[in-house]
């Protein structure tokens, strides 16, 4: 299965770039040091200077005016990149349909914000959450555990939830081919197990936490139960896989059947034997240290993008019907299946 690895060199031209930016920061700093004592030391200087009291004020208030000039060339570097915003996706179907669907995504926001938006589509869902943590992502579609991950790591805010199939919640489901006459999560000991991937909640960390509870998994280790265990990439990859035979089970959402078996004879043949509780869904999220204004501008026209004016492309990029405010609080009881589960990023 082939995937857009974004890291490899954008992120190598991106550190490259941060790289020399910061060093031009750094010169300009060192250069500007002496000219600040001596506005300092002008400023101090003015002050014991006689004069008319009027005089005095008009003398403080331009030395601190330009005291203020000069500092602000020490301050951080803007909280938007030149080239606008960078959206990351979460790469749960074909990568290269997918970022023909982000693109037209990210001119809609574009119009919508009056800030260019670029779109990328990450290797992995690990590639997500380090895109937030270092920065080289401003927004990133994410999943709820991926969010989960990214708050407490990369110190990310959720932006918006997901609305999907008319819900904001879905659960995860353990499938099985129906001719293989398996009927309970008992009967998949010493079976071919597969999961999406590592970071996914309805593909792995939900689906893991049933297996432990159930008493089934020992030590967090899926191999303990299964004879073998794969990680598929995107739940498309993983459905075809069960399709086709070559894993007994896979975990993923509760609509995966439905959406990537369009045809009814292939749909009839898989059914699922296990389902977790309900999970709330998760959206866009935004790295730390956006602009406050930015992330409320983005915010709004997020929740601007809904049926039936975008139906048509909201389907396409990942089948959502639009999205809905969101808070972190609404993700705790995923942090508490993280907790249980032990979920790092890789």
């Amino acid at each position: 299965m082939s995937m857009m690895i974004y890291l490899s060199g954008s992120a190598a031209r991106s550190a490259g770039t941060r790289s020399a930016d910061s060093d031009k920061r750094v010169e300009a700093r060192s250069a500007f040091i002496p000219h600040r004592k001596r506005l300092i030391q002008h400023a101090v200087g003015c002050s014991a200077m006689v004069h008319s009291p009027p005089m005095i004020a008009r003398t403080l208030a331009y030395s601190a005016l330009w005291l203020m000039v000069a500092l602000s060339a020490l301050a951080p570097a803007a909280a938007v990149a030149a080239d606008g915003l960078h959206l990351v996706l979460t790469p749960s179907q074909k990568p290269t349909d997918l970022l023909a669907t982000g693109e037209e995504f990210a001119k809609v926001l574009t119009k919508l914000t009056d800030i260019p938006v670029r779109v990328t589509v990450a290797s992995d869902y690990a590639a997500v959450i380090e895109a937030l943590r270092n920065r080289t992502a401003d927004l990133a579609f994410v999943h709820p555990v991926g969010y989960v991950l990214a708050s407490r790591e990369a110190k990310a805010m959720i932006v918006v939830r997901n609305l999907w199939h008319g819900k904001s919640s879905f659960t995860s489901r353990i499938y099985v081919r129906k001719e293989s006459g398996l009927k309970s999560l008992e009967e998949l000991r010493g079976r071919a197990m597969a999961f999406i991937d590592p970071a996914s909640s309805s593909g792995y960390t939900y689906p893991m936490v049933l297996l432990i509870q159930r008493g089934l998994v020992k030590n967090r280790d899926p191999k303990t139960f299964f004879r073998e265990v794969v990680f598929a990439g995107s739940h498309d990859a993983g459905m075809r896989a069960l399709l086709n035979g070559h894993v007994d089970a896979l975990a993923s959402f509760d609509m995966a059947r439905e959406q990537y078996l369009k045809d009814p004879a292939e749909r009839e043949r898989i059914v699922y034997i296990a389902e977790s509780p309900e999970i709330p869904e998760a959206g866009i999220a935004a790295r730390a240290g956006l602009d406050p204004a930015i992330f409320a501008k983005v915010r709004e026209a997020l929740l601007q993008i809904r049926a039936p004016v975008y139906a048509g492309l909201l389907l396409r990029l990942y089948e959502i019907d639009g999205f809905a405010p969101a808070d972190d609080r609404d993700y705790d009881p995923v942090r508490a299946a993280v907790e249980l589960l032990g979920v790092r990023p890789r």
